[in-house]
């Protein structure tokens, strides 16, 4: 048994563990109360659903790996929506050609770089903590937003955007291939690049990482940037499946995406996890979710079941934590 777990850990990595466990939970338990889990139009949902919670997510992965957080990335994904959405309607709306979705789409992206580099600077160079930049920059975008908007939504969109957001390649959900792109590309910076490890060992310990070279201010910066961006990418995929924008689309996300990471094996201080642990791990929220509309309940209780969710993963990391201590 102990070999088997060690041929396990050697070729996906200990932290894989858990959410493959969690996942196999929730299909048995699923797949025996609900004759209509193990289908293709249940699969075929999550699979339409998850992306913009899973390129939100990765927007929060980063920030959380540096020892911060990032709560402001489903109003930075909203404002970045609405950019889009500004600019499709300045160029005829229904009628705005791709040019002009193009131009968009790099406006979106450039507000959520913008985001993110006033509070990577802010955190960078005055210490301030995260949570507190972040929960500032949160309040902002939603009465900029909330102002700009007067509280309503924008709609009307062309034809040509709405495949973005519901249309298939192959078969595959085009919005899942954007996030399956997103999380390659996420896993090669971490795993692969100086950015990616200079980002975890600022996770790790700062002020070694500052001692050893690294410029954590630089560092910072581009990671709250990167998020930003992605949090843009997940805009953009809203307005297309929603066909319209409004300042509160995705408000719950932000709770999902901690639990996320969290559930993936991620470090809460900062310092350790991976990329594919957490995606299994939002594969499992949502097929959680599914389930339980599948059960009859409404959406509030899901909510309430991810919130006692992310104790229970809390108290099952302690626990796991003091087992390891008494076992040395």
């Amino acid at each position: 048994m102990n070999a088997l777990a060690a041929r396990f850990n050697a070729i996906f990595g200990a932290d894989l563990a858990g959410p493959l466990a969690a996942l196999a939970a929730v299909l048995i338990v699923f797949g025996f109360t609900s004759p209509h889990f193990l289908t293709a139009a249940t699969f075929g949902s999550v699979a339409f659903q998850l992306p913009e919670l899973g390129v939100l997510t990765l927007a929060m992965l980063m920030p959380i790996l540096t020892g911060g957080l990032n709560l402001a990335i489903t109003f930075t994904a909203n404002i970045a929506g609405l950019t889009l959405a500004w600019t499709l309607q300045a160029n005829g709306g229904i009628d705005a050609g791709p040019g002009a979705f193009l131009l968009g789409s790099a406006l979106a992206l450039a507000v959520g770089a913008a985001s993110g580099l006033v509070m990577g600077l802010v955190i960078a160079f005055t210490r301030a903590h995260p949570i507190l930049v972040s929960l500032s920059m949160m309040i902002f975008l939603r009465g900029l937003g909330e102002f700009l908007t007067r509280g309503g939504d924008i709609s009307g969109f062309p034809t040509f955007v709405a495949p973005i957001g519901h249309g298939s390649i192959l078969g595959i959900p085009v919005p899942l291939l954007i996030l399956i792109a997103c999380v390659i590309a996420s896993h090669i910076l971490l795993s692969r690049s100086k950015l990616g490890f200079s980002t975890y060992m600022i996770g790790s310990n700062i002020e070694s990482a500052r001692y050893s070279g690294i410029n954590t201010r630089k560092v910072l910066v581009l990671v709250y940037m990167l998020s930003g961006v992605m949090a843009a990418v997940a805009g953009i995929i809203m307005l297309a499946r929603f066909n319209s924008v409004r300042v509160g689309h995705g408000e719950s996300y932000l709770l999902i995406t901690v639990l996320a990471c969290f559930l993936g094996g991620i470090n809460p201080f900062g310092g350790f996890g991976r990329v594919l642990p957490v995606f299994v791990a939002l594969v499992v929220l949502q097929l959680l979710s599914s389930g339980l509309n599948l059960l009859g309940a409404n959406q509030h209780l899901t909510t309430a079941v991810w919130g006692i969710l992310l104790i229970v993963v809390m108290v099952l990391r302690w626990l796991s934590a003091k087992f390891i201590r008494i076992v040395k």
